[in-house]
């Protein structure tokens, strides 16, 4: 097994190339980065294919129509 890594020995995910931000606008640019990675998940999520509904589950199977009585009546319930 490997030891645990210390912050020190970690990179950084963010690199300031050129000046000096202050604190807040590195926590303004961090959330607008995480909320965008958060929405580009979640439209990923959207357009996967929805699952099949299972025959037991759907409900057009209550929509036939009611068996009539008569001759072989009992057969056409199944239908």
């Amino acid at each position: 097994m490997s030891a645990p890594q210390s912050s020190s020995d970690r990179s950084p995910h963010l690199v300031v190339v050129r000046g000096e931000p202050s604190p807040e606008e590195l926590a303004a640019l961090t959330a607008v980065l995480t909320a965008r990675a958060a929405a580009a998940r979640a439209a990923a999520e959207k357009t996967e294919p929805a699952r099949a509904t299972s025959g037991w589950r759907d409900r057009s199977r209550g929509m036939r129509t009611p068996p009539r009585p008569g001759p072989g009546a009992w057969r056409m319930s199944t239908r």
